[in-house]
C-alpha cells in the first residue's frame, strides 16, 4: 500500500494521460469484439465529436488543478478533514474511506445535484444528448460542467482531508471507472449483476441515458454502485428497451456539432415530458 501512495504522490503527467488513453483503448476495442447493442452509427466521428469535450475537460482540470493541490496541503497542514480525524486506521483503510468520500460528495452528489438544480441541469444536459452511449461519451462533458465537477472534487477533498495521493488515484480510478461503465460492451450477465452490487456496471450506467424520466434520473454512480440503492435511486431496465439521448433535444442537428452542444446552456429552457423544472424555477429561463 505504502508503493500505491508513494507512486500517486509523485505521478508524472504522462502517465495519467497514458491511463486514460489506455482506457478509451480497451474498451474501444472491447466495443468492436463484443458490442452491448449493435445498432449503427458513425463511430469515428462520434468518438472526434467527443474527443473534443474530452480536451476540454482535461484544459479545465489542468487549469484550476493549483486549485486542488492548495485545498490537499492545506487539509493536510492543518490536519483537517475526516482521514485526519482517525489517525488510528491503516492506511488501506484510510484509502477505501477516502474513495469513498470522493466518490459520494465529488462524483454521486455532484451528479444528483445536476439533476435536481435547473441552471445545473441545462450544463449537464450536453452529457445526455449522446445518441449512442460508448466510452467516448465518459467525458462528453461541456466546459461549464467541467467546472462544475471540479468545484464538488474540492469540497470532496476538504471534508475528506484527502492526500494528494488519494486524489490522484481516486482520479485515475475514477476515469477508468466511468470509461468502463459508459461502454458499449457486454459481458456474462451473471458477472455484471455480481459486479453490479460493488461497482457501477454498463447496464446499470445505461439506464440513467434513458432519453426521458424517470430513468434519466436513476443510477448517478460513478464508481460504487451502492449509492443508489441506498439513496433509493437505483434501477434496472433490460438494455433492449433503452433509448439513448434526451427528449428535448431529439434533433441531431443540435447534437452532432461541437457549437450548437456549446451552445445549448444558453436556449429558452424546454421542459421535458413530465416537466422536469417549471419555467419559473430558480434562476433559469
Amino acid at each position: 500500500m505504502d508503493l500505491i501512495a508513494d507512486y500517486f504522490e509523485t505521478i508524472p503527467s504522462s502517465h495519467r494521460t497514458f491511463f486514460l488513453v489506455a482506457g478509451l483503448a480497451l474498451f474501444w476495442l472491447w466495443e468492436g469484439a463484443r458490442p452491448g447493442s449493435s445498432k449503427p452509427y458513425d463511430k469515428w466521428y462520434h468518438a472526434a465529436l467527443n474527443l473534443v469535450f474530452t480536451l476540454t475537460t482535461i484544459a479545465v482540470n489542468f487549469s484550476l488543478a493549483f486549485l486542488l493541490i492548495a485545498a490537499s496541503d492545506w487539509t493536510q497542514d492543518r490536519q483537517i478533514g475526516i482521514l485526519n480525524w482517525l489517525p488510528f486506521l491503516p492506511l488501506f483503510m484510510k484509502c477505501l474511506l477516502g474513495m469513498l468520500l470522493l466518490d459520494l460528495i465529488g462524483a454521486y452528489f455532484a451528479h444528483w445535484l445536476e439533476h435536481r438544480i435547473k441552471w445545473m441541469w441545462r450544463f449537464h444536459l450536453i452529457h445526455h444528448t449522446d445518441t449512442h452511449v460508448d466510452t467516448t461519451t465518459a467525458n462528453r462533458h461541456h466546459p461549464g460542467e467541467s467546472v462544475i465537477r471540479f468545484v464538488f472534487t474540492t469540497v470532496a477533498v476538504l471534508v475528506a482531508g484527502a492526500p494528494m495521493w488519494l486524489v490522484m488515484a481516486y482520479q485515475t480510478v475514477s476515469v477508468f471507472l466511468s470509461q468502463f461503465n459508459h461502454a458499449n460492451i457486454s459481458f456474462p450477465v451473471a458477472i455484471e449483476r455480481a459486479l453490479s452490487w460493488v461497482v457501477v456496471t454498463p447496464n446499470m450506467h445505461h439506464v440513467h441515458h434513458h432519453f426521458k424520466q424517470p430513468y434519466t434520473d436513476t443510477n448517478y454512480g460513478n464508481i460504487f454502485a451502492f449509492w443508489d440503492r441506498l439513496f433509493g435511486t437505483f434501477a434496472i431496465v433490460d438494455r433492449s428497451e433503452l433509448i439513448y439521448g434526451i427528449d428535448t433535444f431529439p434533433n441531431s442537428a443540435e447534437t452532432s456539432r461541437v457549437g450548437k452542444l456549446l451552445a445549448i446552456p444558453f436556449y429558452d429552457y424546454r421542459n421535458p415530458e413530465g416537466s422536469k423544472f417549471s419555467n419559473s424555477e430558480d434562476t433559469g429561463k
